[in-house]
């Protein structure tokens, strides 16, 4: 992915990735609030050796000395050293709790022992490093002192610093805490909204049909959620945004490079409510008012639309004609200023993949691209049923309606396999139902030029209009 796939996503999904970071957060900050706060004290000893004052006593006693410092170290956490401390203070508790909350540190060359000890309460924190510091002080003056009267150890320890009361605790580390939990919350957001969209095989714009087939993208068409009630809004609504996408995609559809079949197109999608049967009718109408004579024909033979979305009979049509039962000519019928004709689907058969696919289907649609320029089949989806795909052979090229959100990728290789097998390709594909709004979001302008600019050009022309009437009233 590249810079701009993780941006998308970022913006795709902040909701979700501000939402775990303030989990993180919250979280870090109710652990450090149940956390008992522990307060730190640290007293410290120096080792020193007994010597003549010479050179070389010194230098062997300073060698000595540090050697001697880790083995100290080591004994300040053993039972001879912390069962006088327990005895003294009088603790609740046994040698081995007590050496797990001192930390005994011998600074690298240096002759200093730190014993540091944590606990709830800070003076009883002191008090034990205190007391520590002093037992092994005593142990170590036992120890080596040799056994023999008036012998004095040649080793001595003197405890140079006190420990003293802490003020503030050392845990919990409250902004710490945060910081962390909100690293950990950020990481964990950002990563389930990758995992998101690596997971998520949905079409959602442009680059997602790329990614599946090399086929055109002729046209973009916005969701509106108005659609159901007002399925043509070309006629509907002619200067809206959404009707002038529809032309821009007849203005592309004249660049399609089309087969032997000539100017016929089968109208189909992957699977159903993609908004096949809307595109169709409103580029049938689109092209018609651009002079075009138009046939759209619904060969949807089991859940036909098209005469319900342009208000017309539909009890015969395109199955009656194939089986003989009536003639072309009487159930053609012309919709709006005369260019564009519909031929309902008629009775629904019993068997619609084996009518589309006779020979009558192929007669009927050679007469019909010598009486007008554009042909448009409205099919069913490809995935359910072959019918797109028998017709397909017949016709100069396919158009593939892809609805964002709706169709995944899967969807979409599928239809154009289907196709493919049947020695048929998509000659253009047009995404529908695309969001106005978030990182997906489809800009008019992309495959043409948006509502302000079809607006000014008809304010131009009113204005045109308007003067020249001046001129004529004048003279």
């Amino acid at each position: 992915m590249e810079l701009n796939d993780y941006i998308r996503i970022l913006r795709k999904s902040w909701i979700l990735i501000i939402t775990l970071t303030l989990v993180g957060v919250a979280g870090a900050a109710g652990f450090s609030l149940l956390q008992t706060p522990q307060y730190s004290a640290t007293s410290k000893v120096f080792v020193s050796t007994q010597s003549s004052g010479s050179v070389t006593d010194l230098a062997q006693g300073n060698t000595f000395t540090v050697q001697r410092v880790n083995t100290y170290s080591d004994l300040a956490t053993t039972p001879i050293v912390l069962l006088p401390v327990i005895a003294e203070l009088k603790l609740a508790t046994n040698e081995g709790s007590l050496s797990r909350a001192i930390t005994v540190a011998a600074p690298l060359n240096t002759s200093i022992i730190e014993i540091s000890v944590s606990n709830e309460d800070p003076v009883l924190a002191a008090d034990i490093a205190n007391a520590t510091a002093k037992s092994l002080t005593t142990v170590v003056d036992r120890i080596e002192t040799p056994a023999v009267e008036d012998a004095t150890s040649a080793v001595k320890l003197t405890l140079v610093q006190q420990a003293i009361v802490p003020g503030a605790p050392i845990s919990p580390n409250v902004p710490l805490n945060i910081a962390l939990g909100l690293l950990i919350g950020l990481a964990i957001g950002i990563s389930l909204a990758v995992l998101r969209h690596v997971l998520d095989t949905r079409i959602r714009n442009e680059r997602d049909v790329e990614s599946v087939t090399d086929a055109a993208i002729i046209g973009g068409i916005v969701y509106d959620a108005k659609a159901t009630s007002r399925p043509l809004i070309v006629q509907d609504d002619p200067r809206s945004p959404r009707a002038e996408s529809f032309r821009t995609l007849r203005t592309n559809l004249q660049f399609l490079d089309v087969g032997q079949g000539g100017r016929s197109f089968v109208v189909t999608s992957s699977v159903q409510s993609e908004g096949k049967s809307t595109t169709t009718a409103n580029l049938a109408i689109a092209l018609a008012d651009s002079g075009v004579r138009v046939l759209l024909i619904d060969a949807d033979l089991r859940r036909p639309k098209v005469a319900k979305y342009m208000g017309l009979e539909g009890s015969a049509g395109l199955t009656d004609v194939l089986i003989g039962r009536v003639a072309l000519v009487d159930v053609i019928q012309e919709w709006g200023r005369g260019r564009l004709s519909v031929l309902p689907a008629g009775t629904v058969p019993p068997n619609p993949s084996e009518l589309l696919g006779s020979a009558a289907m192929g007669r009927l649609i050679a007469d019909l691209r010598a009486k007008y320029d554009v042909v448009l089949f409205d099919t069913p989806p490809l995935l359910p049923v072959t019918d797109a795909a028998i017709l397909s052979r017949f016709v100069g090229g396919v158009i593939l309606v892809v609805a964002a959100g709706r169709a995944n990728k899967h969807h979409v290789h599928g239809a154009i396999s289907a196709l493919e097998k049947v020695g048929s390709k998509v000659s253009g594909i047009v995404l529908t139902m695309l969001p106005t709004k978030g990182p997906d979001a489809y800009g008019y302008g992309r495959y043409g030029y948006g509502y302000e600019y079809g607006a000014e050009i008809d304010a131009k022309a009113d204005r045109a209009k308007g003067k020249k009437a001046k001129v004529q009233s004048r003279s």
